[in-house]
């Protein structure tokens, strides 16, 4: 190794432990909130549960509001919450198959010509089939990497340009801790498409570093169940599943503090930060336990 190398090495080292410290003192000594009123939203999933409530609650903050989903049903009851606020935002509902990548492409040009530039962009739509693999039919397994994963590449590509070019913008990938912490039978589809949304907030956040764009924002979401019905039937005896309304809140609270990475409850942090170093065989016996691989037998889901 040349000294060049070595030296190169080295500093690496000091601005690391650089960077763990300011950590540590951001554990302490929280950033402020950023102030988002008059920026325009868009989330996709909008007509239902995290991510209705995601959108009435940017509505409450004065942003104008662009709602992405396939339920016009939802985003009428969307549009009525909004409208109740008296806030007087604006809110855009677009039909869109998340799953079909024309129609994603289609949307972003229109959403760009009817409402312009998007400052936040929130890719919350999330489907589970909830099946073991030998029961799932393909075109479900498909469909769910399309819709969990493959659209948020479509949506990226749709609105990071202008990100980039001002220096300033926003991209929060709402995933789960099932595509962080560990898979679960049963979710076989589900974890892998949220386990690539992960690896998708993390490398764009890697490249957007590269580039020197430090006014664009990644966010990356991994919570627990939540009781919005998607999961419903799901049964967790030790750990219970989180409230909505908790999760919107720590969620806009992260987005406004441009935290990097969010896991819902807080012990899932100790639960990330093991995860390396116990042994597989130990994880899966914790997880019967506390009856986390066993959650999803009477899973009944949305209907």
């Amino acid at each position: 190794m040349d000294l060049v190398a070595f030296g190169n090495i080295l500093w690496a080292m000091v601005v690391a432990l650089y960077y763990c410290i300011e950590a540590m003192v951001l554990c302490i000594i929280r950033p402020s909130r950023k102030v988002v009123r008059g920026q325009t939203v868009l989330v996709t999933g909008a007509g239902s549960g995290i991510g209705q409530r995601l959108a009435v609650s940017f509505a409450k903050l004065g942003c104008q509001i662009v709602g992405l989903d396939i339920s016009e049903a939802g985003m009428k009851e969307t549009a009525k919450l909004i409208r109740e606020l008296d806030t007087k935002v604006a809110f855009h509902p677009y039909k869109c198959d998340l799953s079909d990548r024309l129609n994603v492409n289609e949307v972003g040009d229109k959403v760009k010509s009817d409402v312009g530039d998007v400052d936040i962009l929130i890719n919350n739509a999330g489907i589970v089939t909830g099946k073991e693999i030998l029961d799932c039919p393909d075109k479900m397994m498909v469909k769910t990497m399309e819709v969990n994963t493959m659209a948020h590449f479509w949506t990226i590509k749709a609105f990071l340009p202008a990100m980039m070019e001002k220096n300033s913008g926003h991209v929060v990938t709402i995933a789960s801790g099932a595509g962080l912490l560990f898979g679960l039978p049963a979710l076989l589809d589900y974890c892998a498409s949220k386990f690539g949304a992960v690896g998708l907030s993390e490398s764009l956040d890697l490249e957007l570093w590269q580039q020197k764009k430090d006014g664009v924002h990644v966010t990356v979401v991994c919570p627990y169940y939540i009781d919005t019905g998607m999961f419903k039937g799901v049964h967790t005896p030790v750990i219970p599943i989180l409230k909505a309304d908790y999760a919107v809140e720590q969620m806009v609270d992260a987005i406004l503090r441009n935290k990097r990475m969010l896991l819902l409850p807080f012990f899932s942090y100790i639960i990330y930060a093991l995860k390396g170093i116990i042994p597989s065989k130990a994880m899966y016996v914790v997880g019967e336990a506390f009856g986390i691989n066993t959650s999803m037998e009477t899973f009944i889901g949305r209907k």
